[in-house]
């Protein structure tokens, strides 16, 4: 039997439809837990894999996570980067046949050959992030994204508090999902302060590519944007060549652009990988998505220290982070999700 994974989570275009796909259809396993062989073997033997470098910001939260994992004793780690999607099945098979007993990865682009490995290896915990939803016929296989809206939304609020011509700009990597979620809940944030804000909304089509990025920033501030989102690397460069304000998004990179980057949303994988190696370890781990442990209720996401730009971020600004921060929190407010393509206006 095969199985097309075809619809986004929560709508919206999907890597599907921007990346080709390699691979069948996931064979059909048996409902339930992994086997027993996986209870508590100390070390957990992980691994993994991914298509961009680990500097890169997403993948380089993953990795961070699994080093201080590594660090603390739980695993053994290794990993493999720049792995191309046409290659990515050969390697996860690797993996799993090597014995690793947790595989992470990023299979946005390699759904169904994923799946496909998947099913061949049900002793295999394989724990990927995805546009999609698990499935209970494939049990060893897990889902995560970062759902790190809560934060986006905060740095929005900043952000509109910094902005004096009430231009923003935001460039973006690809209209998928995972991306279209953050820039949503920054701009909401935005319209909390400046509610008659405008933004430039642009997309490269490349999850690295800094002179790409870098030149459609430098179009967006010589139409008149003075502060960036800075989704991709690049942007935060231009914005400091330019002389305007950005907001960083999963990793903080203040300290290379002390005079540029005003705050920034971090992600923090922590919390999902931790999770994952308990269950694991207890024989647990199952079909399941693992986005909630991104959200900031769960330690998942938080807004970076202000650092370079504490006292120069307007005090009732500050004052309504706290509160909104608060109400996160305890769960009184509830940040949108909008899966949908964000555009200019």
């Amino acid at each position: 039997m095969t199985r097309t994974f075809a619809k986004s989570l929560n709508g919206g275009i999907s890597r599907r439809t921007l990346v080709k796909t390699a691979g069948a259809g996931a064979a059909v396993l048996a409902a339930g837990s992994l086997p027993g062989r996986l209870f508590a073997q100390e070390p957990l033997k992980v691994a993994a894999i991914y298509t961009v470098p680990v500097e890169q910001q997403w993948v380089s939260r993953i990795h961070k996570a699994a080093n201080a994992a590594k660090d603390r004793g739980d695993i053994e780690y290794v990993f493999s980067e720049n792995t191309s999607n046409s290659d990515y099945e050969r390697v996860m098979r690797e993996y799993a046949e090597a014995g690793h007993q947790l595989i992470v990865g990023e299979v946005f682009g390699v759904e169904d050959a994923a799946r496909t490995v998947a099913a061949d290896y049900p002793d295999t915990a394989f724990l990927m992030g995805s546009s999609f939803k698990p499935d209970d016929a494939l049990p060893n296989f897990a889902v995560f994204d970062n759902y790190i809206q809560d934060a986006s939304y905060l740095s929005g609020i900043i952000a509109g508090a910094m902005t004096k011509s009430k231009n923003i700009g935001m460039v973006g990597g690809f209209p998928i999902p995972e991306v279209n979620r953050l820039m949503h809940a920054f701009m909401a944030g935005v319209r909390e302060i400046a509610p008659d804000a405008k933004f430039q909304v642009s997309f490269i089509g490349s999850w690295f590519d800094p002179p790409k990025a870098k030149e459609t920033a430098f179009a967006q501030i010589d139409a008149g944007a003075d502060i960036m989102y800075a989704e991709r690397f690049g942007v935060s460069d231009a914005a400091q060549e330019k002389g305007v304000l950005a907001i960083g998004n999963v990793i903080d990179t203040q300290a290379d652009y002390p005079e540029t980057v005003v705050a920034s949303a971090l992600w923090h994988f922590e919390p999902t990988l931790e999770h994952a190696i308990a269950e694991v370890k207890g024989g647990t781990f199952k079909a399941t998505d693992y986005g909630l442990y991104s959200f900031m209720k769960e330690g998942g996401c938080s807004l970076a220290p202000l650092g370079t730009f504490e006292g120069k971020v307007p005090d009732d600004a500050l004052a309504l982070v706290a509160e909104k921060e608060k109400a996160i929190k305890d769960g009184s407010l509830v940040v949108e999700i909008n899966d949908e393509e964000p555009k200019s206006s």
